[in-house]
């Protein structure tokens, strides 16, 4: 028998500041969150992979100001991850509030080719669109910033 609430997609959404206790503290419950929602155990290393990588990006670029803890933001600055988890695959969306060019950030995912291994910045795209089937930029929902929209699916288990 077919239970249709299987089949339907399971989501986490957190709000948090943009600081870098609050990614460390996302990763651990996207992680729970995957676990419990019978995410295999390599798909769920991928998918922490991104979101702090994504996370990360968050609060260095996107408001945070590279803040460690909540108390070093000058503003109330928010970053929001949302995981759509469904059969064979997941969907990650992570947005800021720190402005951006969605189109200019696409141009830079898509540039393809392999980064300047000379220069410190600049591999963090490229290994994500590594590890992803699609990943996009998008203005966030609140219109402050920027929303990466990240989609893997895997073979069930």
């Amino acid at each position: 028998m077919n239970d249709p609430a299987a089949a339907r997609p399971h989501e986490l959404r957190l709000d948090l500041p943009a600081a870098h206790s609050a990614e460390r503290m996302a990763r651990g419950v996207l992680r729970q969150f995957a676990q419990r929602e019978g995410v295999p155990e390599p798909e769920i290393d991928s998918l922490e992979f991104v979101a702090g990588e994504l996370l990360t990006n968050a609060v260095d670029h996107g408001g945070g100001e590279r803040a460690l803890f909540e108390e070093d933001l000058r503003s109330r600055v928010r970053m929001t991850l949302v995981l759509v988890v469904r059969p064979g695959g997941w969907t990650l969306r992570v947005s800021d509030q720190g402005g951006g060019d969605p189109a200019e950030l696409r141009q830079r995912i898509g540039a393809g080719g392999e980064p300047d291994l000379d220069d410190e910045r600049g591999r963090g795209f490229f290994l994500l669109a590594q590890m992803v089937d699609r990943l996009d930029v998008v203005p966030s929902e609140d219109g402050l910033g920027v929303e990466f929209v990240a989609t893997r699916s895997y073979p069930e288990p």
